[in-house]
């Protein structure tokens, strides 16, 4: 597809430059027109372009021309750079956009004055915020709108819906004379451009039997006949031709056999009719009450398809249970973006995590210039941000995804001054929102729940006293000397060779008084903590620690998390931001284990699709037998007992759909895609099986293998797809994955959808898979 800036263009007449304009204008209409986007003044905004300043350090402000192309999903940018003059970014990159001066760039670099003609693209990943200024406020919004609407439609679209567009695109690519026809080089072009590898004998058949009017050129209806040969799926086919038994289609008895039968659903007619009215594409069909192939293709693509329970999605636990019973979505080092000994600082690492329902973020405060406290690792080369930028922030962006508390875990640095600053923005900033007292008029007993607490912030650290002191008005000391056993410190002990002598630091009365159900204590051992620490005395473990106990003492430690938190972190060592398995922590309890959110591996995948259910809010209760404190559930050994909960897993791994190309600057690059299916949980449970590869197809390949998992304790068991393309030379490159409980899959037939490395739905991409947990008899 042509593209405004992509390459030189060619000398045109007069009429063939209208005849283009034309063939764009048509073009980014059917766009607009799949996106719900058709006329809408916005988006013809976006596609006539302007003048935007961006702003980068220091005074650099340069004008630059930006155009959103026919394709309705690419920005174009203007660049006088002597290499890459022309730039284009997919609007599927972009995290966010923000009005105003709601970036790191644009409030240092940007006069407070023009802050209604300024806005801000916010890319996934490590890319650079964009930080652009309009002419005046009205084309501001007008980019800001009609961005937000473009991203929010492209989000709202059925995976088909995106298929469609995906595909339609690809053809566009492929008319290189753009005169709305393909020939054979161009089905050639459109083919690879599919990830698809064919040999030139099968090419050449597909365009001969198309090609109906003999013209040596495809068009009109002709396309659109090749189109659907080859969206064809065989599979799709034998699945409907087993229940589509009333002339020909599936009527809605015929659709109630199958979700009995097949998807194990406890579904009545009522049901399957619904079923109809929601995703039949034909009028007629849906009013006789039936179901056509192109209607069941429909339900196989939306939620009701899906591999996740739609039961699962919105927030379906119980949100009243004390706060200790849920695992927590719990961030390392929040404020870095990089790795742990030189990267950035930066308030958009906490908006990022905080937008992913992280419910627990990490500030190392230290004391900084000019009487400002400052967030960074310490003794590192990490750049420094301000304290009250991140509370700021994190005031500004903590319930947008999910409504419940957030917790702000301490690392106190500061000299006494300093902490009494950090007191007084932590209260002038957050107001009531933070909770500086125990909720009701008595002294508690347990933990109030995550219901109780929306909205609320918790503050995670040293306290000078006991909590029933506070309660009382007993506290009269202005300041004091605590014990620090937090991370920094512990660094510090393991590089002086050997000395036990614990630091100490001067602790504010004003920063202490705001710690309320999240008091930092050393930890002893479990009986040590079962006799002197109340509820809300808690302890932080290192992995090494933390996993050693998870070992030897599992069954202690699930008892201590019944009663009280634990956050687990990073070694020290894993300095370039790597993570831990968390599966073993959550097996034994542990609530808050964090993990360095900016680093987009397996851990993350695990973490994400942990969190994926209960509307993604960032809890998810614990198991009963993790709750109850006569259970003696022990997940290294499994002795007898109700957590034991013996299945069997079938999966059936069918075929994909879409998948992308990994490198896309390599026009004949194409995939060789296989499947592997993970399971994560107690040690008896964890298991990997994987499918052969399939040559050269990354279109539309077909695997029917089958595998079987034993599952002992489903209920903390992980499933994880992961798709790779085959490197017999190296190492295997990453596709796609998707991770979720296997507490939350649908059975039967099933849609999984693909997420990248940083958890973004890759659009067009699909598997299609067959599951059973059935159990054991």
């Amino acid at each position: 597809m042509y593209c405004v800036g992509l390459h030189k263009r060619p000398e045109r007449t007069t009429s063939e430059e209208q005849a283009f304009q034309e063939h764009v204008k048509k073009v980014a209409q059917e766009n607009g027109k799949l996106l719900g986007l058709e006329g809408d003044p916005d988006l013809q905004f976006l596609l006539d372009g302007g003048e935007l300043v961006k702003v980068r350090r220091g005074n650099w402000k340069k004008s630059r021309f930006f155009k959103l192309q026919e394709d309705c999903k690419t920005l174009w940018q203007e660049s006088h750079k002597l290499i890459k003059r022309n730039q284009t970014f997919t609007l599927d990159d972009i995290d966010s956009v923000r009005m105003g001066l709601q970036s790191q760039g644009h409030d240092k670099h940007t006069d407070p004055s023009v802050e209604e003609r300024c806005f801000s693209i916010i890319f996934k990943g490590r890319k650079k915020t964009l930080n652009l200024m309009a002419a005046n406020v009205t084309e501001a919004k007008q980019w800001v709108n009609g961005l937000d609407k473009i991203i929010s439609n492209m989000h709202n679209l059925s995976p088909q819906q995106n298929s469609e567009h995906w595909i339609f695109n690809c053809m566009r690519k492929a008319d290189k004379n753009k005169d709305n026809k393909m020939n054979l080089k161009e089905v050639k072009h459109f083919l690879k451009q599919l990830n698809i590898q064919v040999d030139d004998n099968y090419a050449a058949d597909i365009f001969k039997e198309c090609d109906t009017s003999n013209s040596g050129t495809l068009e009109g209806s002709e396309i659109k006949l090749f189109y659907d040969m080859l969206t064809h799926r065989e599979e799709i086919d034998v699945i409907y031709g087993n229940y589509a038994q009333t002339e020909g289609q599936m009527s809605a008895t015929d659709l109630l056999n199958f979700l009995l039968k097949e998807q194990r659903e406890q579904a009545s007619m009522e049901d399957a009719v619904k079923l109809i009215e929601k995703y039949e594409v034909d009028g007629t069909a849906k009013q006789n009450k039936r179901m056509t192939k192109d209607g069941f293709l429909m339900y196989t693509h939306q939620e009701d398809g899906s591999i996740l329970n739609p039961a699962h999605k919105p927030v379906y636990q119980d949100m009243h249970q004390p706060l200790n019973h849920y695992f927590i979505s719990s961030s390392h080092n929040t404020y870095l973006m990089e790795d742990q000994l030189k990267g950035p600082s930066s308030t958009e690492a906490y908006i990022k995590a905080l937008m992913k329902s992280c419910r627990c973020v990490e500030l190392d405060c230290w004391d900084g210039a000019n009487g400002e406290p400052v967030i960074y690792h310490g003794h590192t080369l990490t750049s420094k941000v301000l304290f009250k930028d991140v509370i700021k922030a994190i005031k500004e962006y903590a319930f947008k995804t999910s409504v419940y508390p957030v917790i702000l875990s301490l690392e106190n640095h500061c000299t006494i001054e300093q902490q009494k600053l950090m007191a007084h923005y932590l209260k002038s900033i957050l107001g009531d929102a933070l909770v500086t007292k125990p909720l009701g008029n008595t002294m508690p007993t347990h933990f109030p729940s995550p219901e109780e607490l929306k909205g609320r912030f918790l503050v995670k650290g040293k306290r000078l006293n006991k909590l029933n002191a506070a309660v009382n008005n007993q506290s009269t000391v202005e300041e004091g000397t605590v014990s620090d056993e937090d991370e920094a410190a512990e660094c510090k002990q393991n590089s002086t060779k050997g000395q036990t002598k614990k630091s100490t630091i001067k602790l504010a009365k004003e920063l202490s008084d705001t710690v309320v159900y999240c008091k930092s204590v050393h930890f002893n051992g479990f009986e040590h903590s079962k006799e002197s620490h109340a509820f809300y005395e808690m302890s932080s473990f290192k992995e090494s620690k933390a996993l050693h106990l998870a070992e030897t003492s599992a069954t202690a430690f699930i008892h201590h998390n019944m009663d009280k938190l634990s956050r687990i972190y990073p070694a020290g060592s894993r300095t370039d931001s790597s993570n831990y398995n968390p599966v073993p922590l959550w097996n034994v309890g542990c609530q808050i284990v964090a993990l360095n959110f900016q680093t987009p591996h397996k851990e993350m995948h695990i973490n994400q699709g942990r969190f994926l259910p209960n509307g993604f809010c960032g809890y998810i209760l614990k198991p009963e037998f993790q709750r109850d404190m006569s259970s003696q559930f022990n997940p290294r050994t499994l002795i007898e007992g109700p957590w034991l909960n013996k299945k069997t897993f079938h999966v059936m791994v069918i075929s994909a759909q879409q998948l992308p190309k990994l490198n896309k600057g390599k026009h004949n690059s194409i995939v060789d895609p296989l499947v592997k299916v993970e399971i994560y949980g107690v040690p008896a449970d964890n298991a990997s099986k994987e499918t052969h590869y399939i040559n050269n197809n990354g279109f539309n390949p077909t695997w029917n293998e089958k595998f079987t998992f034993d599952i002992n304790v489903p209920e903390l068991a992980m499933l994880r797809f992961l798709v790779e393309d085959h490197d017999a030379a190296s190492a295997n490159d990453f596709i796609g994955q998707y991770c979720l409980p296997l507490t939350s899959i649908q059975n039967g037939y099933r849609h999984v959808p693909l997420l990248t490395k940083r958890g973004a739905v890759i659009c067009s991409a699909g598997l299609f898979v067959h599951l059973m947990l059935v159990d054991v008899e």
